[in-house]
């Protein structure tokens, strides 16, 4: 039986291609290529689900995936929450089906991903508008830590804030008035990890 809970932590990276030459060293699994992938986030007009602390995501990458998190809570430095995730055979019948049901899109979201696979530890290599990033999702915190440490990462710049949170916390610093994490939005910008709160691990 799969478990409902997801345990993860993320990192900022200078240099994904480091941490990919990093990965395959230590004997990783690429389970899949670079690809695309578009993420919208749903909630009511009054925004429960965000005040309640919980998440509804619809994304399109290679399949369509519905996914509701909740119950976020951080354990040793690894954010821990319960996650439900689901394929679907049509993104934009799903997307009706939210509406219909009251739901309404907040805030849409890109980044190109590539996912590699060692061991039981899942770490992917995130590209978005606000830079460049690693997460290392695993059973335990003992392989989740210890996998950072293959990689050579400083696990005390850990960050457990999604990348919505981080969204919010550069928008605020910086002002910006879009209201989407999308590279069109940020063509033209230069983000520094100080305008997140957050410092290079791979230094």
């Amino acid at each position: 039986m799969m478990s409902d809970q997801e345990r993860e932590v993320k990192f900022y990276i200078q240099d994904l291609e480091a941490m990919a030459e990093r990965l395959q060293a230590g004997g990783a699994d690429l389970v899949r290529q670079r690809t695309f992938e578009l993420n919208l986030r749903f909630d009511t007009a009054f925004h429960e689900l965000h005040k309640s602390g919980r998440l509804l995501r619809l994304r399109q990458d290679d399949c369509a995936r519905v996914t509701f998190k909740g119950n976020a809570h951080v354990e040793g430095g690894v954010i821990a929450r319960t996650e439900l995730e689901f394929t679907v055979d049509d993104f934009a019948v799903a997307r009706r089906l939210f509406e219909a049901l009251g739901y309404q899109v907040v805030v849409s979201y890109e980044k190109y991903r590539r996912i590699y696979r060692l061991g039981d530890v899942e770490v992917v290599l995130d590209e978005l508008p606000l830079g460049n990033y690693l997460e290392i999702e695993g059973p335990t915190n003992a392989l989740i830590a210890g996998v950072a440490l293959l990689l050579g990462l400083d696990w005390s710049r850990g960050i457990t804030t999604n990348y919505l949170g981080l969204f919010e916390i550069a928008r605020s610093k910086r002002g910006f008035t879009f209201n989407d994490l999308t590279f069109e939005n940020f063509r033209g910008l230069t983000i520094q990890p100080e305008d997140m709160g957050v410092s290079p691990a791979d230094e």
